[in-house]
């Protein structure tokens, strides 16, 4: 046991150096090329293999959520991975009842395929981009509202709130770059049933994560970890980007206020993502 701890204990630290040597890398050029590459593939400007291919988009995802992953990794435990798996399980639930009903998120469908295709309708891949959009949510909440986010009901809201603005940047910028549509909608071709939807996701959400995180461990681990949230300013470089190109102004507006929130918490300080010690607080 003593063993495993101090293997689990390496490997932890080897990612916490990874992630804080290559911040710059991870959470501003990646997404920047992905726009460019998405916005290229819109337009028609390229091709196969590069044209909207499903390996690069999750592969290049999957390297924007190291941060988000090294900062949680110390903090997995049973409760946490329980949590968690039945986050993955609800996401592939209610995705599912999504696209098969309409229900809660509205009338959609994909449009591309994300990687390989579960029944042929939700992406294999849906946890890499769901998970995060909710726990960084959680995360910037926490950070955001300190002593209040004791109070469950205050965090409850706060996290509601947040996850809906995080969706008001995607959805537009999505249905614009051609990863899925909807039937109708009156916002940006996005239907007012989709933040309902997110409503409920994002109240799941806190009661998993509720259960599954000690909040005393958590935000000793994210006040101390600089680079913790760095998957949420990739967000808004990303998505905030390719809102722009297309002309989304109130989704670049949501954008810039979350960017605020990250400015707030001193993780948007795009000197400081150079690099630094690993959780270290100091940019």
């Amino acid at each position: 046991m003593a063993a495993e701890r101090a293997t689990r204990q390496r490997i932890e630290a080897r990612l916490d150096e990874l992630v804080a040597e290559n911040r710059f890398t991870i959470a501003v050029v990646f997404p920047l090329v992905g726009a460019a590459l998405l916005l290229a593939s819109a337009a028609g400007l390229v091709g196969p293999p590069l044209r909207y291919n499903p390996y690069l988009i999750l592969i290049g995802t999957a390297v924007m959520r190291l941060p988000l992953v090294a900062g949680l990794a110390p903090l997995f435990d049973r409760r946490a991975a329980v949590a968690t798996g039945l986050l993955v399980a609800y996401s592939f639930g209610i995705e599912l009842i999504g696209v098969l009903t309409g229900w809660p998120y509205g009338d959609f469908s994909y449009t591309i395929e994300l990687g390989p295709m579960l029944f042929g309708a939700v992406p294999l891949g849906l946890p890499v981009f769901f998970l995060p959009l909710v726990f960084n949510s959680y995360l910037l909440c926490q950070l955001v509202l300190g002593e209040l986010a004791r109070r469950r009901a205050v965090r409850l809201v706060a996290v509601i709130c947040t996850v809906l603005l995080v969706d008001v940047v995607l959805d537009p910028g999505t249905v614009a770059i051609g990863f899925w549509s909807y039937s109708g909608g009156v916002f940006y071709g996005v239907p007012v049933s989709n933040y309902l939807g997110w409503v409920l996701s994002a109240t799941v959400t806190v009661f998993l994560l509720d259960y599954g995180f000690d909040r005393a461990r958590l935000m000793d681990r994210l006040e101390n970890c600089e680079f913790m949230l760095d998957d949420l300013v990739s967000f808004v470089v990303l998505w905030g980007s390719i809102n722009a190109v297309f002309g989304n102004w109130v989704p670049v507006g949501v954008a810039l206020v979350l960017a605020g929130g990250l400015v707030k918490t001193d993780r948007f300080d795009v000197a400081g993502l150079g690099g630094g010690e690993p959780g270290s607080t100091e940019g």
